[in-house]
């Protein structure tokens, strides 16, 4: 019972109007919060932490949800996922989609990424983060994050430890792909421009 009203909650969360967050000067300010950890203007200089800006709005809805109800954990989080409402979550959602997402830096490893983007086409990544891995939706940008984050997210799907929309499908991605695939594939994702 708890599952099917915490699925029709996050449903009509998702389906109400988006606020027009860029125009919003609180919004702005409520999400220089955000900036200790992921960066100004979303852009990620923090190891293991994701950049948030040009993720979809709707995939950024979902892991404040998910990050909410305890379904995904982290210590630095948590405690400021409590405190937000259903409206904070459609503006933090809107204001850091609408930011321009981080570009890949200088590929210092060709070869590697070469190997990665041969992982990313055998295990069909475009197929839901779309061809360019801009991610759509509730589905994530991979083009241009972190390094080590994609390594780690990686790491915890194949372990079973992250959880989200798509699980299923990203856990049996995972679970099947060697470490060198890990690091090939997340190589060649964040040095795309």
């Amino acid at each position: 019972m708890r599952v099917v009203r915490f699925g029709i909650l996050s449903a009509a969360l998702l389906l109400a109007p988006a606020a027009t967050a860029a125009d919003n000067a609180a919004i702005k300010e409520k999400a220089a919060v955000c900036s200790g950890c992921h960066g100004e203007n979303g852009i990620s200089q923090t190891e293991n932490i994701p950049s948030l800006a040009g993720q979809p709005d709707q995939f950024l809805q979902w892991q404040l949800v998910f990050f909410r109800a305890g379904a995904r954990k982290n210590e630095q989080m948590q405690p400021i996922v409590e405190q937000m409402t259903n409206e904070d979550i459609r503006n933090f959602g809107a204001y850091f989609s609408q930011l321009a997402p981080p570009k890949g830096g200088e590929d210092s490893d060709p070869d590697l990424s070469k190997k990665g983007a041969q992982v990313a086409v055998g295990r069909r990544c475009a197929s839901c983060h779309t061809d360019n891995y801009a991610g759509t939706k509730a589905v994530a940008r991979l083009a241009g994050q972190r390094q080590e984050y994609l390594v780690k997210a990686l790491h915890d799907y194949k372990a079973g430890q992250r959880i989200g929309n798509g699980v299923a499908a990203m856990v049996d991605v995972a679970y099947r792909m060697s470490d060198e695939e890990i690091t090939a594939v997340s190589h060649y994702l964040a040095h795309l421009k």
